[in-house]
């Protein structure tokens, strides 16, 4: 794949230069679904740094039901349209994918602040991210974002997730580094934060401060360990599938079950009998959801290069709770680097597997088998296996140890043989 510097570049009569990405090749999960770039006008002075990931959630009537399409940008994109503007417009951030589809935010400034509107135009007739969509039609929906005007000369971040919803339509950022506007064309070292970051930043303080007021001293406060909730029984197996038109290209087994500590301890089993799946997939990224009733997980997909081959690796897990007795309904992780493998090969792990999404929220997986790329004639591949699955790990611990104990044995023998013989004797 070409660097895409060279594919996002637009002419030069567009009268700014786009100096894409600040990536490395060898990141290809952040070639596949980052905004990371920053605008220049034609006097080589930057106007816009823009860097976040963004994942898109969209519901639509489907030929027999409504479906979801869970996606994050495709790599091949086109930046045709971005601009710092000039004295009559605005900078803008213009994103293209697919057939038909168009991202774009628009940023204005007043006095003292500036704020963008998302402009998101997607086509339902693009079978790839809408599979046995009823209507092929364009639809138009219009957001905020930020949410709140930003102070100029300020870098907004937001490195929990800031959800932008409007109508069918939910887009999640997370990792949000955003500044427009710039003085002199640099970044600013002052920050704005989203609201999540600064409850995020303010819990620990307060907790601290009404542990001190009660009385107890600094040095003996620790924090109380959070409920474990033991489940009744284990999920049951449940098997899944998610289509691009005819063609399977995500299969899936095993039992899921969320484990919430916050707040309210819940055991959540999902019923394979109601459990839907759906999702994305593309060359190097796939989404698999999982919905049962108003409970839903995202298993998140990338494809890395490694020296030898290219592997695929769960790259992160959201989950969902709605009308949950929890203080929260979402927590995400997108820093895993779980169930790795060769590509063109399927995942297997017979033994159970926590994976941790953020405090009071846990996904455990049961007998899983898994295969969200090389999908062929709807069949699993050849599996590769779990190191809790794989034996033959086990036998050299197991023999090592033996012949450890074996050779302790034998040197205390003959210790204390060597001992006895030399109380019989005497020194002439």
């Amino acid at each position: 794949m070409d660097p895409p510097r060279f594919r996002f570049r637009p002419p030069f009569f567009y009268g700014c230069l786009l100096l894409l990405p600040l990536l490395l090749d060898s990141l290809v999960v952040f070639q596949t679904y980052a905004v990371d770039l920053e605008v220049k006008d034609d006097l080589n002075v930057s106007c816009l740094f823009a860097k976040w990931m963004v994942k898109f959630s969209l519901d639509y009537e489907g030929t027999d039901e409504t479906k979801t399409s869970t996606f994050m940008l495709p790599e091949d994109l086109s930046y045709m349209g971005t601009s710092c503007g000039n004295d009559t417009s605005d900078p803008v951030l213009s994103i293209e994918f697919g057939d038909g589809n168009s991202w774009t935010i628009r940023f204005t400034k007043t006095k003292d602040t500036y704020q963008g509107v998302i402009t998101f135009v997607y086509n339902t007739g693009d079978s790839k991210f809408f599979p046995d969509a009823k209507r092929k039609e364009r639809i138009t929906v219009v957001a905020n974002f930020p949410a709140n005007p930003v102070p100029l000369n300020t870098v907004f971040t937001c490195d929990t997730e800031d959800i932008v919803k409007s109508g069918d339509v939910t887009q999640t950022f997370q990792s949000v580094t955003l500044q427009t506007f710039l003085q002199d064309g640099h970044l600013s070292s002052q920050k704005t934060l989203c609201d999540n970051d600064m409850i995020a930043s303010t819990v620990p303080a307060v907790s601290r401060s009404i542990l001190l007021a009660a009385g107890s001293p600094e040095s003996n406060a620790t924090e109380a360990p959070s409920p474990t909730v033991q489940p009744e029984e284990k999920p049951a197996l449940g098997s899944y599938t998610v289509k691009s038109g005819p063609v399977t290209c995500i299969l899936a087994n095993m039992g899921l079950q969320l484990n919430i500590t916050q707040q309210a301890p819940t055991i959540i089993n999902f019923n394979p009998n109601s459990t839907v799946a759906s999702g994305n997939c593309g060359k190097t990224t796939a989404v698999l959801r999982l919905s049962d009733g108003n409970n839903k997980v995202d298993f998140l997909f990338a494809v890395k290069n490694s020296t030898s081959s290219e592997k695929f690796y769960l790259k992160g897990v959201d989950i969902t709770l709605t009308d949950s007795p929890n203080a929260n309904t979402s927590a995400s992780n997108h820093t895993l680097n779980n169930w790795e493998t060769t590509m063109g090969n399927s995942y297997l792990c017979r033994k159970e597997e926590s994976i941790f999404v953020s405090p009071g929220y846990k996904i455990n997986i049961f007998d899983l088998k898994i295969q969200p790329f090389g999908v062929e004639e709807g069949q699993f591949s050849a599996a590769g296996e779990c190191l809790l699955d794989d034996d033959t790990v086990l036998i050299p611990i197991v023999v090592g140890a033996a012949l450890a104990g074996l050779v302790v044995i034998i040197v205390t023998t003959y210790l204390i043989g060597r001992r006895k013989t030399y109380v019989g004797y005497q020194t002439l």
